[in-house]
């Protein structure tokens, strides 16, 4: 089982969605355990990002909005993955994950951002799921126990650019 971490600002829309992305048997297939944070969380999770999730057949239940120095004490999961999902996370500097996790950069905008109508922040929420679905099943369906660490590190940065 690998521990998987995604980071944003606010841990309140992307990183949630891909957390739940991942923890999800259909996608993440048993290999991960996904987990979300923020380096400076909004402190709830924002209600389209929950309902993209019940509309999309995931889980919704048991998300909250958490700092990422939850993940950088001793006693936290050892982090095998690290992704940023937001261009502000990329920016900052990270804490020093024990056990040296991979990192990459798979940024997305952020739909929590949209100012707009209904129909325009709830498309945007959608955008964002299925890109990051697209993404997460790219690398859950590596063949990590195969990859040499270099092999990894390259294709999870090139999964970020698509």
């Amino acid at each position: 089982m690998f521990n998987v971490l995604f980071l944003c600002t606010g841990n309140s829309a992307r990183s949630i969605l891909a957390e739940a992305l991942i923890n999800d048997h259909r996608i993440g297939q048993g290999k991960f355990k996904g987990f979300s944070a923020g380096s400076h969380p909004k402190g709830e999770v924002h209600p389209l990002a929950l309902e993209t999730l019940r509309e999309s057949g995931f889980t919704s239940e048991g998300f909250r909005s958490k700092s990422w120095s939850e993940f950088a004490r001793p006693e936290a999961p050892r982090l095998d993955f690290v992704f940023t999902v937001c261009d502000q996370a990329a920016a900052e500097a990270c804490p020093m994950w024990p056990g040296q996790p991979m990192t990459a950069h798979w940024g997305i905008p952020d739909p929590a951002a949209v100012n707009g109508s209904e129909a325009e922040r709830r498309r945007a929420f959608r955008e964002a799921f299925l890109t990051l679905r697209r993404r997460i099943e790219l690398f859950a369906c590596l063949p990590l126990d195969t990859l040499d660490r270099l092999a990894i590190q390259r294709t999870i940065r090139d999964i970020g650019s698509q």
